[in-house]
């Protein structure tokens, strides 16, 4: 994986603003410490920062291949899957390789097929192509958004990063909120809507499209998206058909010329995924490393909820005997959780989900330590139907975003002031409807069907972004590069169509799941209930939140303060609900993370220097 940056303007030299690229691609140093690139002509100017994962000497970038008396210019942040098919393809076309690596078979794939290559692309992606042919820009974004692509259109300029941070050092990005960004972040966040970059100037390539930037302007048009046909297996094919495609897709993921590991929580989907690797390193003679995270202390203080039945902790050392790891646990201390959501933030480049973020920020620090590549299990819930919101009436009923139920209670933070200008009741209701209206359902569903695709489209378009932003963000921090077999897109395409009764069979959540890998995980992980990844229940971390909030509050000069009831939040102070309690936001954003959170806030405001 890597961090990309660029201008391209069809009317202006561009030579004087080489340094303003080089301060972009480095501020992305994080995301690729192996190699700096850049390259330049007259009206483009790239840069790359390398983590290398596949040919590590050979595959520097931006790549440049010429054809004819033609130049093609490749800065490339991803991973392509089915490389090798690719290239045994284009070799029988007649093209030639000088490297192993799939940035030039991602490149080559371009030049012989042009937007035509995106469909036959297998992997995750953000890249960007300059055409001197046809003088043209070529961006695109992989099916799911796995990885990052943000853009501005400034003077004439097309401005692009792998991340927000890079283009607030464009001298003409100013870090000011558009009213839709400060509604984002008060009232969704720290959701996202697709599109939108919070900043006044800063937009998002959706997943699934492409844009074509010339002189006549900018064309942004989707390549992929979701599509609704009759599911015609029936269920032992269906069962067959998801054990193959998701073997097939972690398989594929396990390609590396740099140390290879899973995360393991000892849960369903993360054991799947270390099941298959393990299998498939002891082909090779090679152990699999695994890493889990938990918190000093926490097995003293964990309640057991419906969100949260049980702790990983008795699960994980069973799982590593009977597959047979290689297991490191981390432990992470309340006071370095705490410290940690500031630097947290500005991997996220905007307030995120508190100290589920810093934690894995500091979790992706040790892994780091002995691995360059990972395998995670995000995506699985979002396909296969296992979030709580798919089974409780409220949630699968309400007429809003089934995470986020507590929009009164957030409303109740902010002043009643900033809440008659905001009017955040309009506004989410209309991101609802919207992601809503989007939803490709078939005609004729029995209204409960219906919702559940309805609820299957918002969590897999409005909710896992949130998740894939952390788990890009928080691990390329560190040159971490984590793969997520879930998210492959036709595992993705064929679960969408599956029934929902196929999907809870056994009147299990994520019952298909099961009965795929039945003879592949024991039966304690197999019949365990879905446990989300692990918060600290630790009372001296809320403690610490209060006393760093009542700081900023007693702060006449902090930023939060122009915004918030200061009456309402010493109340939240006073009196948050344990930590055991029902979330606020997702699964384990409770009363001690929507404070840690409106602590990222203040930070966020203070250090870049966000006006409105």
């Amino acid at each position: 994986m890597c961090g990309i940056a660029g201008i391209v303007n069809f009317f202006r030299n561009l030579s004087s603003e080489i340094s303003i690229v080089s301060k972009m691609t480095q501020s992305l140093t994080h995301r690729g410490p192996d190699a700096l690139g850049i390259w330049h002509s007259e009206n483009v100017i790239f840069g790359h920062r390398r983590l290398a994962v596949i040919d590590p000497e050979r595959g520097r970038q931006p790549m440049i291949r010429t054809y004819g008396d033609w130049q093609y210019v490749i800065v490339y942040n991803g991973e392509l899957y089915n490389t090798k098919e690719l290239r045994d393809e284009l070799e029988a076309r007649g093209h030639h390789f000088y490297t192993t690596c799939d940035t030039e078979v991602l490149l080559v794939s371009y030049i012989e097929w042009g937007k035509e290559c995106l469909s036959k692309l297998n992997g995750i992606f953000a890249f960007a192509i300059f055409d001197e042919k046809e003088n043209q820009l070529f961006l695109a974004r992989d099916r799911l958004g796995v990885k990052p692509f943000f853009y501005a259109l400034v003077n004439d300029s097309l401005i692009f990063a792998s991340e927000i941070k890079a283009l607030l050092h464009h001298p003409d990005i100013p870090s000011r909120l558009s009213t839709d960004g400060l509604k984002e972040v008060l009232f969704l966040g720290p959701a996202r809507t697709p599109g939108m970059g919070v900043f006044a100037h800063i937009s998002e390539l959706l997943p699934g499209d492409y844009a074509v930037f010339n002189p006549e302007g900018l064309i942004i048009k989707p390549y992929w998206r979701l599509t609704s046909n009759p599911h015609t297996d029936d269920f032992p094919t269906t069962v067959k058909k998801t054990r193959e495609l998701l073997e097939d897709a972690i398989n594929r993921q396990l390609v590396s010329d740099v140390p290879l590991c899973t995360l393991l929580s000892g849960g369903l989907d993360s054991t799947i995924i270390t099941a298959f690797a393990s299998r498939a390193l002891q082909k090779r003679g090679e152990i699999l490393k695994t890493f889990s995270v938990d918190y000093s202390e926490n097995d003293q203080y964990f309640n057991q909820n419906d969100f949260q039945p049980n702790p990983d902790g008795k699960f994980i050392p069973k799982v590593v005997t009977d597959l047979k790891t290689s297991h490191q646990n981390i432990v992470l201390k309340q006071e370095e959780l705490f410290e940690a959501l500031f630097p947290a933030m500005t991997a996220r480049d905007l307030p995120g989900m508190a100290d589920i973020d810093s934690s894995l920020w500091l979790f992706s620090r040790e892994i780091k330590k002995q691995a360059t590549v990972g395998l995670s299990g995000e995506c699985a819930d979002e396909i296969f139907g296992g979030y709580p919101w798919f089974f409780r009436t409220e949630a699968l009923w309400a007429k809003t975003f089934p995470w986020a139920l507590s929009l009164e209670s957030r409303k109740s933070l902010f002043s009643p002031e900033l809440l008659a200008e905001l009017n955040p009741d309009a506004y989410v209701r209309y991101r609802y409807e919207e992601a809503l209206a989007e939803a490709p359902l078939p005609a004729n569903l029995a209204p409960f069907e219906k919702k559940i695709r309805e609820i299957t489209y918002l969590t897999l378009t409005r909710w896992m972004p949130i998740l894939l932003d952390r788990k890009d963000r928080m691990t390329m921090a560190w040159g971490l590069e984590v793969r997520v077999p879930f998210c492959d897109h036709r595992l993705v395409e064929y679960l969408w169509n599956v029934p929902w009764e196929y999907k809870t069979y056994g009147n299990k959540e994520k019952g298909l799941l099961r009965e795929a890998v039945k003879d592949l995980i024991p039966e304690y992980i197999l019949n365990r209930k879905k446990s989300p990844y692990p918060k600290t229940h630790h009372p001296l971390y809320t403690k610490i939140v209060k006393e760093k909030l009542r700081e900023i509050l007693n702060d006449a000069t902090a930023p939060l303060n122009q915004l918030i009831n200061k009456e309402a939040v010493q109340n939240l102070i006073k009196n948050p609900a344990p930590p055991s309690s029902r979330p606020w936001f997702g699964q384990l954003m409770g009363d001690t993370q929507i404070m840690a959170y409106l602590i990222q806030l203040n930070w966020w405001f203070l250090n870049y220097k966000v006006t409105f």
